[in-house]
């Protein structure tokens, strides 16, 4: 992935240059490159999953890696807007390990920034050669993400048990939305700006967002069990929250689902909370999940005729994320 982050970072940096001057500011804070100041930070920027992605989804059909740079920028940009937005519907005051940037600017500003990403994505693809069919796949992709983020927030206001619980089968659909849309797109874009056919793109599209789920049901593990210097936020902050991940409505389908319940309604038993979903079976299952659409995106790309050296770096990418420190 290192090297996919040093391929984009040049144009990433130079599309954010060209936004207003307060606006670029939050967004080179937002993505680790400076300080409420302006002055240059080491902070971490993320992984950089989607723009490998994009970029070995252009070599994966036998194009430069420079091919899928555009689609990488675009999809870099438009998740960056996502979190931003997503900090402030969950009222999440850090974001790797720093202040969040709507409690670093304000909320207006915050959003204001996320709305100035958001359409630099869509310069990007529109000014890329080609980029019809890329610009066609994000927006799909941007539809998704907002319906699975509409439900992972009326997720919020169901209740734990009962006839309008949430049911690991509405998880998966949310996950593919909110998560793998996003990476769908990225694999899938690059091959299209790689002049793949048709049926090619759709199904990278589809490998991503298998590998989509994965990776948010692996992090929802982090969530709760998952050290604060891995994930920058506070050990348990997800069970906190009350958030309907997939370990806890695992375990809420176990005979322990009614003790779970009952915690979860107080704060002040997070700990106990997270014990307990662990006994009942809620991180192993969120586990086998996570391997389950691991396997079903390889199986995917192994079944396409794809460039071997690009499937050699996509197929561990699959472990590295279902992997992470779990």
């Amino acid at each position: 992935m290192l090297r996919c982050r040093e391929s984009v970072r040049p144009a990433l940096r130079k599309a954010v240059d060209t936004l207003h001057p307060w606006l670029a500011e939050m967004a080179a804070y937002s993505f680790g490159w400076c300080d409420t100041a302006g002055t240059p930070t080491a902070a971490d920027g993320g992984k950089g999953v989607r723009q490998a992605l994009a970029l070995l989804g252009a070599e994966a059909v036998g194009a430069d890696a420079e091919t899928g740079v555009p689609a990488a920028v675009a999809v870099e940009l438009v998740h960056a807007f996502s979190l931003l937005h997503d900090d402030i519907m969950d009222g999440d005051a850090t974001r790797r390990g720093r202040p969040a940037l709507w409690r670093a600017y304000g909320t207006g500003p915050a959003v204001l920034a996320g709305d100035a990403l958001f359409a630099l994505a869509v310069e990007t693809l529109t000014a890329a050669p080609e980029g019809g069919g890329a610009l066609r796949l994000l927006s799909a992709a941007l539809a998704d993400l907002v319906r699975g983020q509409a439900d992972d927030l009326l997720f919020a206001a169901r209740p734990w048990t009962g006839p309008g619980r949430v049911t690991p089968g509405e998880y998966r659909v949310m996950a593919e939305r909110k998560t793998g849309a996003l990476l769908g797109c990225a694999l899938a874009s690059g091959a299209a700006l790689g002049g793949a056919p048709p049926p090619v793109v759709a199904a990278l599209d589809r490998a991503g967002r298998h590998l989509g789920v994965a990776f948010q049901v692996a992090d929802d593990v982090l969530g709760i069990w998952g050290s604060p210097d891995v994930t920058g936020k506070p050990v348990g902050g997800d069970l906190r929250e009350r958030k309907k991940t997939f370990p806890v409505l695992a375990a809420l389908g176990t005979p322990a689902g009614g003790r779970l319940a009952a915690l979860l309604g107080s704060p002040a038993h997070t700990a106990e909370a997270a014990a307990l979903a662990e006994r009942a079976g809620g991180r192993e299952a969120a586990l086998a999940e996570a391997r389950a659409e691991a396997a079903a995106a390889r199986d995917l790309l192994t079944g396409l005729p794809l460039a071997a050296a690009a499937t050699g770096e996509l197929l561990p990418l699959l472990d590295f994320l279902v992997r992470r420190d779990l």
